[in-house]
């Protein structure tokens, strides 16, 4: 067998995700870079938990022996979670291989790149979009003429000229893997913490061809669709085309995720989400901040009471599973505003409240606000923010920890009866930052907490700190136990799990694939 001469390449965060970016580049070799080209390109994943060592040796085994006047080229997709181990593997590949040709592309690498080690050690780097320039860029690579610059901006092509990628997923991809696709480009909104800020507008793909490749997939099996749309309901026309195009193709296996502008759901729009059966929807709604100052100084629109009037209306009206993001240490947000913020979201009672801490991504223009808001964020990926002119650096650790331990309590779904007596306070921010305080101080770790563990330390503090009698809190955690399909015997449930009837698999395998589903936030 005759080896690739065009490897491409990714370090996923997870087994579960499917590179959509390396599948674009896939489809695309035929049509802007000829036949031979497309036949000559193979794609190989990764993830980043797996040695780099071993990522090395089986890349080079796949490329074969080197041989005298063979070009061969590497292209890999750099993100912000896998930069750092993408640099590993490209040294030791230039080390072990000098004559590879070395080509990036990806957001991590497309702004701000003079100064990043892994584009000093590629020979060339694609900016922007890759769909037509990295084509065109491997042919003049391999037959000329050679190009002159290291850095090629990326040309934006119509999305008309751009091949859909779908076809270039495998049977194991629709079978066990995260379907990413996407109906549009880009967004209107100029949000400062991300990327899509730079973007002038949104583009839609031709409504009939997006549905058509759908219909492709839903007939190989596919029932797993993680939509990347920036703004889904942007243009509610298509939103509802989309909607109706899965309601007719309803199965209890159907699985389906947006990303939605929380102030724009009209009522026609409304009409179609509730006619969806519960486990179908997930909606990611991005909040951020209630914070109007913090809004505007960050170019963020969003009417705040109509996203509460609409979060409200889904809570009450429909099935979908809501997941919300506040993200910490924006310009000029305080402590107390976030916990305001935090605090009129919960009420709203959505599903999932994700909290994300501030990351200042290379390109987006947050980077205005550094001296004046005393921004200081880490060197190293993630760029996180390590503190603010208005929060120093004990409380962003400390509000690291809330979000972990939010995490394995809240959002786990493990512990609803009990998160609720919990956070039954004036502010259920401040309530869960006391618990968090208590539980890093009590456990002194953020990571290897087990459910069981996490049950005890809850029993303690309900009891010891909050003194609440132990008879009202053993049902309510053993209820949560139970109902999450927990299997083991925590101490503060001793003598009270010998007789009970077996655990509900299912809670758990549900939990489970409902985090899955959702792909994480590596």
């Amino acid at each position: 067998m005759t080896p690739p001469a065009i490897l491409l390449s990714t370090l996923n965060a997870k087994y579960i995700h499917a590179s959509l970016g390396l599948r674009y580049l896939l489809a695309n070799m035929a049509r802007h870079g000829g036949a031979e080209l497309r036949a000559a390109t193979v794609l190989r994943e990764f993830t980043i938990a797996r040695p780099i060592a071993e990522i090395v040796d089986a890349l080079l085994a796949e490329l074969g022996e080197a041989r005298d006047g063979v070009r061969q080229i590497v292209g890999f997709g750099v993100y912000i979670w896998n930069v750092r181990q993408t640099t590993d593997v490209i040294r030791q590949l230039k080390a072990r291989r000098p004559a590879l040709i070395i080509v990036l592309g990806g957001p991590e690498v497309s702004h701000e790149w003079d100064e990043q080690e892994i584009v000093r050690l590629a020979d060339y780097l694609v900016t922007g979009w890759g769909d037509v320039s990295f084509p065109k860029l491997c042919r003049a690579l391999l037959h000329g003429p050679q190009p002159l610059m290291k850095v090629i901006a990326g040309e934006q092509a119509s999305l008309a000229e751009i091949e859909l990628p779908y076809a270039e997923l495998s049977a194991d991809d629709l079978a066990h893997r995260l379907l990413y696709v996407e109906a549009s480009r880009g967004c209107p909104f100029k949000c400062e913490f991300c990327l899509s800020a730079l973007d002038k507008t949104a583009w839609a793909f031709d409504e009939a061809r997006f549905l058509s490749a759908l219909e492709t997939l839903y007939q190989r099996g596919a029932r797993n669709f993680k939509f990347v749309d920036r703004t889904f309901n942007l243009k509610i026309d298509s939103s509802l085309r989309i909607l109706e195009f899965f309601i007719d193709r309803l199965t209890p296996d159907l699985f389906l995720h947006f990303e939605v502008v929380p102030d724009h759901l009209p009522d026609r729009l409304k009409a179609m989400i509730a006619r969806f059966p519960p486990g179908v929807l997930q909606f990611e709604i991005g909040i951020q901040s209630f914070n109007p100052a913090v809004q505007q100084g960050i170019s963020r629109r969003q009417d705040n009471d109509r996203t509460c009037t609409n979060l409200d209306w889904l809570v009450r009206h429909s099935h979908a599973h809501l997941h919300t993001d506040l993200i910490f240490g924006l310009p000029g947000e305080t402590l107390s505003s976030f916990a305001a913020g935090f605090d009129r979201l919960y009420a709203l009672k959505p599903d999932e409240i994700q909290l994300g801490i501030l990351k200042r991504l290379r390109g987006t223009p947050i980077a205005r606000h550094t001296l004046e808001y005393g921004m200081v964020y880490d060197t190293q990926p993630p760029y996180t923010i390590t503190q603010t002119g208005v929060i120093d650096a004990s409380t962003v650790q400390r509000f690291t920890r809330f979000a972990r331990y939010w995490d394995l309590i809240a959002n786990s779904g493990r512990f609803p009866a009990t998160l609720a007596s919990l956070l039954e306070a004036p502010s259920p921010f401040y309530a869960f930052l006391a618990f968090s305080d208590w539980l890093w101080e009590t456990r002194q770790k953020t990571s290897g907490l087990s459910p069981e563990m996490l049950l005890d330390g809850l029993f303690d503090y309900l009891t010891s700190v909050l003194g609440q009698p132990g008879e009202a809190v053993r049902p309510m955690l053993l209820a949560d136990y139970q109902a999450s399909g927990a299997r083991s015997n925590p101490a503060c449930l001793a003598g009270l799990l010998k007789d009970r009837e077996k655990p509900l698999p299912k809670a758990s395998s549900a939990l489970v694939q409902r985090q899955e589903r959702h792909g994480g936030r590596d």
